[in-house]
């Protein structure tokens, strides 16, 4: 059984390339809902994966979408969703259970992806008495919060 990554995807553009994109994953999710299958979009080949399960979306959120994937993000399929439509996109994604947790940027026709390492994971400790982590000299009821941190710090030292 796959571990499921959760990923939250912004895409940034004209706005008639967000509704496209809307309608896109709206058409995706039906179909999901039909076959309790993951989908790709229906103008790319499926080569290797990198299937959306659980799309999802606030009501109002124009162009942001959450959604699963099997093991790790699917962060080619993003982009070529982006070159497709002319859009930029900002996706977050994690998957705890392998320590993958990070940010994948594409801006003007360039991707970036900044992670977390083995070594930042091993910055904090969890108290398993207080169900507390440590970090830094303070303690945070959730690890989000530190993750978000170092991922900043490391997206601002770059």
């Amino acid at each position: 059984m796959a571990n499921w990554c959760s990923n939250t995807v912004v895409f940034e553009g004209k706005p008639e390339a967000i509704t496209a994109i809307q309608e896109l994953f709206q058409s995706m999710k039906e179909k999901e809902e039909k076959t309790e299958e993951g989908q790709l979009p229906e103008f790319m080949e499926d080569t290797n994966g990198g299937y959306f399960f659980n799309i999802y979306w606030n009501e109002g959120d124009e162009g942001q979408f959450q959604y699963e994937t099997k093991w790790s993000p699917n962060i080619e399929i993003i982009q070529k969703i982006s070159e497709y439509y002319q859009v930029d996109f900002v996706q977050d994604y994690e998957e705890m259970g392998n320590l993958v947790y990070g940010r994948a940027t594409y801006r003007d026709g360039i991707l970036s992806d900044i992670f977390l390492g083995g070594d930042d994971f091993e910055t904090y400790e969890q108290d398993e008495e207080t169900d507390l982590y440590h970090f830094e000299g303070e303690e945070y009821e959730s690890d989000y919060e530190i993750l978000e941190t170092l991922l900043e710090r490391k997206i601002t030292t770059l």
